[in-house]
């Protein structure tokens, strides 16, 4: 690794695969960016550095929060790519609905990710998720709510459970927050 790690180095590597993750060829992303294949290609080499307009209209092809294109980080250059330290997470999506989610893996080229989600009091997601993703998730604290395809379930501390690419919803409906870690292939983030 060189000594001009900085904090944007996974940017291009994290854009490359979820690139890949939504089947687009370099092609076909720098068409709907109205930008060159070569200029694309630069980026996801981290040789060339996206503006912020940039970075929202990557997100928005990419259908992720522009957050997790801006939250790279600046971890020490000995630690990038193996080490999150716990106030240096990345976080994902919104929050609005009541959950907020933080991403364990040090970046997104792995085969999967992981993802620390928190549950707020109360909180459920009245719109079914399905996404072409094997999950497994696994409760630290608190008990959530799930259906899954027809079937329901309630998970607690020390539980985990499994997602196939089915349909599935969740709801806390408890006076406590939930806290679950997922491990989701490949990574949708």
């Amino acid at each position: 690794m060189n000594q001009h790690t900085h904090q944007r180095d996974t940017l291009g590597a994290d854009i490359r695969s979820l690139r890949k993750a939504r089947g687009l060829t370099l092609a076909e992303l720098a068409e709907r960016l109205q930008r060159s294949v070569g200029w694309l290609s630069q980026v996801e080499r981290d040789l060339s550095e996206p503006s912020i307009s940039d970075l929202r209209q990557l997100a928005a092809c990419l259908d992720v929060p522009v957050s997790m294109l801006f939250a790279h980080s600046a971890a020490p250059v000995e630690e990038v790519g193996y080490i999150v330290r716990a106030g240096a997470r990345r976080p994902l999506g919104s929050g609005d609905e009541g959950l907020i989610e933080e991403l364990l893996s040090p970046d997104l080229t792995d085969d999967f990710e992981m993802v620390h989600s928190t549950f707020r009091p109360h909180a459920r997601i009245t719109e079914w998720i399905k996404r072409p993703t094997q999950e497994v998730g696994y409760v630290l604290s608190g008990q959530l709510d799930l259906e899954i395809g027809d079937r329901a379930f309630s998970v607690g501390i020390g539980d985990s459970f499994r997602i196939r690419g089915e349909a599935y919803r969740w709801a806390n409906p408890h006076e406590e927050r939930a806290v679950v870690i997922w491990v989701i292939a490949p990574p949708v983030y």
